[in-house]
């Protein structure tokens, strides 16, 4: 029998919204013996339908990031954290990853790296509250 174990997705996106958001997911999943799912997404502006060189980099350098993200917030942490890379929207990336992991919770801070394209596209966390599959939490950093 497989036996599901309560799953959080977390957006991280290195900012101190995001890591704060990861750590209440942190703190949550050792309530709940639940697991959590890291996931960092980045994009490229697409040039013409040209293939943008160094893509690979962007990958590495995100997944980098986001391994340190983790190690700062949760290093001492005996909670699971399994840590996903995604190229994308981050929160089209939030919400299939909470809908593949079959997620009980999707937890978002109220204010990432957005500025000038989150004021143009609408926040992620807004996105998240409104089309995900899951209860969404989403955790106010420190004014």
């Amino acid at each position: 029998m497989n036996e599901h174990r309560y799953t959080i997705v977390v957006g991280v996106d290195g900012s101190p919204a995001s890591k704060v958001a990861l750590r209440w997911a942190v703190w949550h999943a050792g309530l709940v013996d639940g697991r959590i799912t890291a996931l960092m997404a980045w994009d490229a502006p697409l040039i013409y339908n040209w293939e943008v060189p160094g893509l690979e980099d962007f990958a590495a350098t995100t997944a980098k990031i986001l391994s340190g993200v983790v190690k700062e917030v949760a290093g001492d942490s005996e909670v699971e954290i399994s840590k996903e890379v995604s190229q994308g929207h981050p929160a089209r990336a939030l919400l299939e990853a909470a809908e593949e992991a079959n997620a009980d919770l999707l937890v978002v801070g109220n204010r990432g790296h957005g500025g000038f394209a989150e004021a143009l596209l609408g926040s992620v966390s807004q996105h998240c509250v409104h089309h995900a599959c899951c209860p969404v939490v989403v955790v106010r950093g420190r004014s």
